[in-house]
């Protein structure tokens, strides 16, 4: 009875942010972490903190939300029931890409392999790419960067797009995600043009994630009257 309290009021937090309602998503997740963490449901918890976590990440709460992120990485492990394996991978996602964007690198390194592994292991799950291995893919590329090895940032991009080319039929079930990525990428690709010197390898992989681009923008008119 208290796990299905616990779950109604995360949702009624998620249906809230989605709804652009900050503040009383923020209060109904509290309402979950708190029936979760008296009631030994570390589901809900897990949950609970990931999206408070979220929250205070784009508010510029930086140091709480990453607390939240941690909190709910480590609630994984004593989870009680459900899909262990995905509780994981969106906690990875979502606390990898929060300390890449605090610049907490040295923390974010060691965690960027076993967040890698989860996407991987995903996708062979569901027998499709699935987007957090790009995603993975993604944050590797943004952590070579910051250690600055730009070269090596520029192969992990190459590899973003050689797994888009790869399974599109999977690419155009994530179309809005795959385009936000790969704008994102051609941002960081013009930074790292700056670093590298090396015009010509930057403006190929900018030519294809163009192309790649232009795929995804039209893919769905391949599939009308």
């Amino acid at each position: 009875r208290f796990r299905d309290q616990g779950e109604a009021m995360f949702a009624m937090g998620q249906h809230l942010m989605m709804s652009d309602s900050k503040e009383e998503a923020a209060k109904w997740f509290q309402k979950a972490r708190d029936v979760g963490a008296a009631h030994g449901f570390f589901s809900v918890e897990c949950q609970a903190c990931h999206g408070l976590g979220q929250m205070a990440m784009v508010d510029g709460r930086h140091e709480e939300g990453l607390e939240l992120l941690r909190n709910a990485l480590a609630a994984v492990p004593l989870i009680e029931h459900g899909d262990l394996e995905s509780h994981e991978l969106d906690a990875l996602s979502a606390l990898s890409h929060a300390l890449l964007k605090a610049k907490k690198i040295e923390e974010a390194e060691p965690l960027l392999p076993r967040y890698r592994e989860a996407a991987k292991a995903h996708s062979r799950k569901v027998g499709k790419l699935c987007y957090e291995e790009l995603n993975s893919l993604y944050a590797s590329a943004r952590l070579l960067e910051a250690r600055g090895k730009p070269q090596e940032a520029v192969r992990e991009f190459r590899v973003v797009l050689r797994r888009m080319r790869e399974n599109k039929p999977a690419v155009l079930e994530m179309l809005g995600q795959c385009h936000a990525l790969l704008m994102h990428a051609k941002v960081r690709l013009k930074v790292l043009d700056r670093a590298l010197g090396d015009a010509e390898l930057v403006m190929a992989v900018a030519a294809q994630l163009a192309e790649i681009e232009a795929t995804i923008n039209l893919a769905p008119l391949r599939f009308g009257p």
